[in-house]
């Protein structure tokens, strides 16, 4: 098992209130997220205590907060790691996805706010400049970004929390596994465009059909998958 490597996890000391667990959730997950830390790597609490410049108390809550949401796995006898997930794991992810995102994009998109096409805008413009520079793990936060700008205004924090959650596994599976049979990041793209028009022109119902039809396409592809590794 491959332990955590001091100099390239990218874990600086963070300034401000260090103490704070969710500080500390945050660049552990900013540093999964961004392929710093690699599924299957071990999280060694005293060690990421040192790079973040905190004691290990913060840093032990951050990781069991962080085992709930699915991001990192506790082995017994063996500690925590990075989460490797499979196939099985990112179609469900994306089962419930489908459930909650569309209805969540469309209550943004009701709500008429331009904050909302601001951001959305300022990723997709992030996702452009990083079709071609072969940084997928960026394209995928950059991704994620867009994603959590169309569902964050919906008005249900139970509903946003559980997409954050959501949009983190598949920051982790679209890279590991989905992209690496599928390169699809330049249609996911088009996709993306035409689903903030369709918010920016205020058609709800459409906006609700486009991210539908979106998260369906990456569905069908995992559901391919597993089928012709069975």
């Amino acid at each position: 098992m491959t332990q955590l490597a001091s100099d390239s996890s990218g874990l600086r000391p963070l300034n401000g209130p260090a103490s704070r667990t969710d500080l500390v959730a945050d660049s552990i997950r900013n540093a999964i997220l961004a392929g710093e830390l690699r599924p299957g790597e071990t999280l060694v609490e005293r060690r990421l205590s040192e790079l973040l410049g905190v004691s290990k108390t913060p840093v032990r809550e951050a990781l069991i907060g962080m085992a709930h949401t699915g991001l990192v796995t506790v082995v017994p006898n063996k500690g925590i790691t990075v989460r490797r997930l499979d196939l099985e794991d990112v179609r469900k992810v994306y089962e419930v996805r489908r459930l909650l995102e569309p209805w969540a994009a469309k209550m943004t998109t009701r709500s008429g706010s331009t904050d909302v096409v601001q951001r959305a805008q300022e990723a997709l413009n992030e996702a452009a400049g990083l079709l071609s520079a072969g940084n997928n793990h960026q394209l995928s936060m950059a991704n994620r970004r867009f994603h959590r700008s169309l569902y964050a205004g919906c008005g249900n924090a139970l509903v946003i929390d559980q997409l954050d959650d959501l949009q983190d596994l598949t920051a982790l599976g679209v890279v590991n596994l989905l992209w690496d049979r599928w390169p699809t990041w330049r249609e996911e793209f088009v996709e993306h465009a035409e689903i903030l028009a369709a918010v920016n022109d205020g058609n709800d119902d459409e906006a609700e059909r486009l991210v539908r039809e979106h998260i369906q396409k990456s569905l069908t592809n995992l559901e391919a998958a597993e089928k012709a590794d069975s």
